[in-house]
């Protein structure tokens, strides 16, 4: 499915910042950014993938900071009061 039928679905655009430590140091954090269209808020796509992570990834998760927003909404003008003259 193209990503225009998702988002006409209700999928959004998801960004997860996840903060984890280095397997070699572990008081060192590493962080990965994560970016799908997902469904929001139950969001099946990151849940899979922090399962995998836990799984098959030896670096320990600290943290995950989530944002979502859609990417389908009405086109809004707004007026800066510039004047360019271009010749």
């Amino acid at each position: 499915m193209d990503d225009l039928a998702l988002q006409l679905r209700g999928y959004r655009l998801t960004t997860a910042h996840i903060l984890y430590h280095m397997p070699d140091h572990p008081g060192v954090l590493q962080t990965f950014l994560w970016q799908k269209l997902d469904l929001v808020p139950d969001l099946p796509g990151l849940r899979r993938f922090l399962d995998f992570w836990q799984r098959e990834i030896e670096g320990p998760l600290h943290s995950v900071t989530v944002a979502a927003g859609s990417l389908i909404k009405p086109v809004t003008f707004q007026h800066v009061g510039v004047s360019v003259t271009l010749n």
